[in-house]
């Protein structure tokens, strides 16, 4: 039978103490390590959320690059058909003073063409052999009669020349009317530019809403990760001041063992004194009984 340790009261007590110390810290440290494993997952959870949520935000601020590049786009055409507009109301004006003073170029008699002045005569001349006319004014008829003769010979004589101005007057209104043609399509484009170029801007914003949701999610994913890591490295200190706790104690059992197993080396009587093997065997025991019993778990 190996031999016992010699131990004091106040030894076993502190023995005993110890023990109980090292079951407390052991029970802790599985606490601490079960809530430090949830927590790791936790933060895991959460890094794994804020991928997902910022894979998700590229896509809508892409999209909202490229709504707000066409926004722009949009407004640069809104802003050329107004110079457009502008350069057409110009070339408006300048027709409309054009015909005008083509107009005024024009002799009242070259405006009359050869078949309305042969209307008229006709007209002239059923009046007189239709009607009885007084003296006076059988006169008058038939001097104007011989006047319209006179512009008829004079209207067939420039009628290249009528016809020429009645091609330039032509010409002239429809130069008006496509400048006014120009103008209403401009002005139709311009509307048109502008209400897509609103309903770019109002996609812009609902993207924004939607791309700051996303944000304000992300925040909060992140504020919440911090947290996590924080807690982790709380329980992380804590047991690491439980180990240093635990291997201080163990330091004192090993001390305590030291000890027993010197004092047995010292006061054995000589012819009964175990051999160095059995002492250091019997003290190795007793310690690793302690441990045993204390549910030791700590390195020292």
């Amino acid at each position: 039978m190996p031999p016992r340790p010699v131990l004091s009261d106040d030894e076993v007590e502190q023995e005993r103490d110890a023990r109980g110390r090292l079951r407390a810290l052991d029970t802790k440290l599985r606490a601490l390590q079960s809530k430090r494993t949830e927590l790791i997952a936790e933060m895991r959870k959460l890094s794994s959320e804020q991928k997902a949520l910022y894979d998700r935000r590229q896509a809508p601020q892409e999209e909202v690059q490229r709504l707000y590049d066409e926004h722009g786009q949009l407004g640069h055409r809104v802003a050329e058909l107004r110079t457009q507009r502008e350069v057409a109301r110009r070339s408006l004006d300048d027709s409309v003073i054009a015909l005008r003073e083509l107009k005024l170029t024009f002799a009242p008699g070259e405006r009359l063409r050869p078949d309305q002045i042969r209307r008229e005569i006709a007209e002239l001349e059923h009046r007189q052999q239709t009607r009885a006319l007084p003296i006076d004014e059988e006169n008058a008829l038939i001097a104007h009669l011989r006047q319209r003769h006179k512009d008829l010979k004079a209207a067939e004589a420039q009628t290249e020349v009528v016809a020429n101005h009645e091609q330039q007057r032509k010409e002239a209104e429809a130069r008006v009317a496509a400048a006014r043609a120009e103008i209403e399509r401009l002005a139709t484009e311009a509307t048109n530019a502008r209400a897509a170029r609103d309903a770019k801007m109002a996609e812009v914003r609902a993207k924004l809403v939607s791309a700051g949701a996303l944000v304000a999610e992300l925040r909060a994913k992140g504020k919440a990760r911090a947290d996590a890591m924080a807690r982790i490295d709380g329980v992380s200190r804590e047991m690491d001041d439980l180990e240093r706790e635990g291997r201080r104690l163990v330091g004192e059992l090993r001390a305590r063992r030291d000890e027993a197993r010197r004092t047995v080396r010292e006061y054995a009587p000589a012819r009964r004194r175990p051999a160095a093997s059995m002492v250091d065997a019997t003290a190795d025991a007793q310690l690793q009984e302690l441990l045993k019993r204390g549910k030791i778990t700590l390195g020292g």
